[in-house]
């Protein structure tokens, strides 16, 4: 087992891969940005190591900088977390040249479903059936795909993920601007302007499936998680099982996704991601070759630290786990530093209050602390707030409780934004797809202001409490029960804002 292990990252998922490291007695090595000298993932790390000489907003891109630290660190190991470089087959192959296990799947692996239009093709192979697409090399061949394949479509960069650079097409006329800025965006985010078209489809579901391998042969999956709530092509909330898609249909695409992953060498972490469509149909979307950010869901149902299954299998153990059973569901909500009521723009600054939720059920993987600093050069996701149950409505239940009891105070969040999400009536009997978020936006909005009407309310009662010198609890819109305190500090912020 390796004794110091660098993590590729920052924020959240850097603190969280800590953790569990030192939980296996292994030392966590961190890197930072200069702007990062004093984040979270320095703090708790054993050791942390500057990255410099490069530009801040490619800092954790740097491959040979974080493989020289790797080195005069004494890391036998590298964890890559998510994003920037965890699914860049050079940083694998940089790695496992300097004589460092890279902590995911195997270089050829990560070239094989790394191209979006080839790991298509793979998938059918497999087994898997695929949206229907085509080609757009050209304008031409993507106005001749187009036409094959119809109005609405998407064109999508074929080196990247997450809803970057993916444009909609709802007529012909719309092709040549939306083509022109996917891969104006596809080169800026991923560095390939390669673009491919896929037909869009009616309220589908975004549904994937956890699979877990070693090299000795061993597959497993860990059940299925729906991923539909989305903003922008943004995942915002998950939860497991998938309140559409039932045991035995899980079992059989998990059964063909162990499969798949087999015909391509897989080990380690992986996810396959799906669309399902209002008639069952079940279609392949990608393979990402790293841990999700949503990962805390199947670890709540299952009971299995991904980390410590990844770090394990890169060290050369088989899996001890033939097979998991899911048990109760989960729910997971992205804590972002954004204003939802000016569009979700981000939200930088100093966090100066900080009371994370906490009880039964209830888990926060979180990246910041009181006096953080959110930068606006990187994503803006603050933590993950999630919760389990033994079955939907319990988890729900917790999770509300959880939103209410969550006070930061110093930025901007999309807390009240979740509060008003997870009360609506479609969401709640698990009626919901890739558009909902989009299309109960005026809803949304409404609750939104509602609910600062509410907290302004709030706020002048317990002024009066505590003017009193009483420590009187106040009731939210959802009807938790809060110190008088935080309501205070929620009307503050809005004053602010």
């Amino acid at each position: 087992m390796f004794e110091r292990v660098l993590i590729a990252n920052r924020g959240e998922i850097a603190v969280r891969i800590a953790r569990t490291l030192r939980a296996m007695g292994i030392a966590p090595v961190a890197v930072y940005a200069t702007d990062d000298r004093a984040s979270l993932h320095v703090r708790i790390a054993e050791a942390a190591h500057a990255l410099d000489g490069v530009e801040i907003a490619e800092t954790y891109l740097c491959i040979e900088q974080l493989v020289d630290v790797a080195r005069r660190a004494g890391c036998q190991a590298v964890h890559p977390g998510y994003g920037f470089l965890s699914e860049n087959a050079g940083f694998a192959e940089a790695c496992e040249n300097a004589g460092i296990a890279f902590i995911g799947p195997p270089v050829s692996a990560i070239r094989s479903m790394g191209e979006k239009t080839s790991a298509r093709a793979l998938m059918q192979e497999a087994g898997l059936a695929v949206v229907p697409g085509g080609a757009a090399e050209s304008l031409e061949e993507a106005r001749a795909s187009l036409a094959e394949i119809g109005c609405p479509a998407l064109i999508k960069p074929a080196a990247g993920g997450g809803g970057k650079g993916m444009r909609r097409v709802d007529s012909p006329q719309e092709l040549e601007a939306a083509y022109t800025r996917s891969r104006s965006e596809a080169e800026r985010f991923f560095g390939d302007a390669r673009v491919y078209l896929e037909r869009a489809l009616d309220r589908p579901r975004h549904v994937e499936v956890q699979v877990l391998g070693d090299r000795h042969g061993n597959l497993i999956h860990l059940g299925a998680r729906d991923c539909s709530l989305q903003r922008r092509h943004q995942k915002i909330v998950e939860e497991a099982p998938c309140p559409a898609f039932g045991p035995e249909g899980v079992a059989k695409l998990g059964e063909r996704c162990v499969r798949a992953a087999a015909s391509i060498g897989y080990e380690s972490a992986g996810t396959f991601e799906f669309l399902l469509d209002a008639n069952g149909e079940v279609y392949f979307l990608e393979m990402n070759t790293r841990l999700q950010v949503e990962h805390p869901v199947t670890e709540l149902l299952t009971g299995v630290d991904l980390v410590e299954q990844m770090v394990r299998v890169a060290a050369g153990e088989r899996l001890d786990l033939d097979s998991v059973t899911p048990r109760g569901a989960a729910v997971e909500c992205r804590i972002y530093a954004e204003a939802p009521g000016r569009g979700f723009l981000p939200s930088p600054g100093t966090i100066d209050t900080l009371r994370e939720p906490s009880g039964p059920g209830v888990r926060v993987d979180s990246g910041v602390c009181e006096g953080a600093e959110v930068s606006a050069r990187y994503d803006p996701l603050l933590a993950k707030l999630c919760t389990w149950g033994r079955d939907r409505d319990q988890a729900l239940r917790r999770m509300r409780q959880a939103l209410s009891e969550y006070v930061i105070t110093g930025v901007e969040t999309n807390l009240s934004f979740h509060t008003a999400l997870l009360r609506h009536t479609s969401f709640l009997a698990g009626d919901y797809s890739t558009q909902f978020v989009e299309n109960a936006g005026p809803w949304l909005d409404e609750k939104l202001a509602a609910d600062e009407r509410h907290t302004l309310a709030a706020a002048a009662a317990a002024i009066l409490e505590l003017e009193a010198g009483r420590t009187a609890r106040i009731q939210t819109a959802d009807g938790a029960r809060l110190p008088a305190w935080v309501a205070v500090h929620r009307a503050d912020r809005l004053r602010r804002r």
